[in-house]
């Protein structure tokens, strides 16, 4: 496993050791003593997701401003652009935001820690996407930002209007919305 650090410090890309050859691949997507020895992070996680999405949906950007989830995410069909947005205010990145590429086929994850926001774009024309994280799902605690907030000008990989969900095209711009302290 290799730590890929990202230009948001807390955000961590992940390349896991691939061991493959003509019959297929074999890799581990997550070993907690690793994980730990490499990151530095005790973690536990208690959900397990998995989404299936069209080509041109767009998800996000999404986070609970009570039980905050840290999440380790990554693509088992297709490939989506990943993207985590600082909403800490006291964060010397507040407000910024990191994007990658996740594929099947390079079988990287990253790691967004609870205080983001979190969305993806399917850049493929179907991809499943897995995630742990490390509180469960409150739907009452649930935030949207929208995903075309001016301020943030996330650079989408969109050639189109993306499809979104009623209640993600009804997301708040970062400066309206309930953000962490």
């Amino acid at each position: 496993m290799q730590i890929i650090p990202t230009t948001i410090p807390d955000i961590l890309i992940i390349e896991p050791a691939v061991f493959g050859d003509e019959r297929g691949f074999f890799f581990e997507s997550f070993n907690e003593r690793l994980w730990r020895k490499m990151t530095g992070f005790d973690l536990h996680f208690v959900q397990h997701n998995h989404s299936r999405s069209a080509g041109g949906v767009l998800r996000g950007l999404h986070y609970q401003i009570q039980q905050p989830q840290g999440k380790l995410v990554r693509v088992t069909t297709g490939e989506v652009f990943d993207v985590a947005v600082d909403i800490r205010r006291s964060s010397p990145t507040f407000g910024q935001w990191f994007g990658t590429l996740l594929s099947a086929g390079n079988k990287r994850q990253m790691w967004i820690p609870p205080g983001f926001a979190h969305g993806f774009c399917v850049t493929s024309d179907v991809a499943e996407f897995l995630y742990l994280t490390t509180d469960y799902y409150a739907p009452e605690h649930e935030r949207c930002i929208a995903w075309d907030d001016p301020d943030l000008a996330i650079q989408w990989p969109l050639a189109t209007t993306p499809k979104v969900s009623a209640k993600d095209s009804q997301g708040r711009l970062l400066k309206d919305a309930d953000l962490f302290s």
